[in-house]
């Protein structure tokens, strides 16, 4: 019994661990394509020549646009490195389509906090703002896994199929570890 109870233990705790690294290396990626994504949109309409200073909306555009990208190379060769599908063209098109749902999530937030509660204070805006964007990245790192990176979906079981058969060679470790002193083993 407890050779089972440390091997579930064990396959549990190796499993929060590759999803902790997993998350920290998404909101990794995020923070890299929040600053490009206001970057590029204060090079275009405050930067030299303000460039597109005159369509702020433009801009935002296509400091979203290339912020996506951005995001979709991140997640795709180092957060979900081994989930990658062989078909880029659907993989990023699916990121598209998860992103705009995490857009209207976001923007969702606001017009609730504006338009059914009736605040229009700053806090209040920033509030909204960033429930919305925590309710989005939770949104978006669910739908990558489930829907955009899916090219491994059965890694995990085999991960738990290799740990499993580790597992036997840990259980004779760890039975040997539940024996007392002065018992024979």
């Amino acid at each position: 019994m407890p050779t089972t109870v440390t091997s579930v233990f064990r396959t549990l705790r190796e499993f929060v661990v590759s999803r902790f690294w997993e998350l920290l290396r998404f909101g990794s990626v995020g923070g890299v394509a929040f600053f490009v994504d206001m970057g590029v949109f204060n090079l275009l309409v405050h930067g030299p020549g303000e460039i597109l200073g005159h369509k702020p909306l433009v801009s935002r555009g296509i400091a979203v646009g290339v912020a996506t990208v951005v995001a979709w190379i991140g997640n795709r060769y180092w957060t979900f490195t081994a989930r990658k599908t062989s078909n880029r063209v659907r993989e990023f098109a699916g990121f598209a389509v998860v992103n705009v749902g995490g857009l209207l999530i976001s923007v969702g937030c606001l017009g609730f906090s504006r338009y059914v509660l009736g605040l229009s204070t700053v806090v209040a805006d920033n509030v909204a703002n960033l429930v919305g964007l925590v309710l989005g990245m939770i949104f978006r790192y669910f739908a990558y896994r489930t829907f955009v990176f899916t090219e491994s979906q059965d890694a995990e079981a085999d991960i738990a199929e290799t740990a499993g058969a580790s597992v036997t060679g840990t259980e004779a470790l760890a039975s040997r570890e539940t024996v007392t002193p002065g018992t024979p083993s």
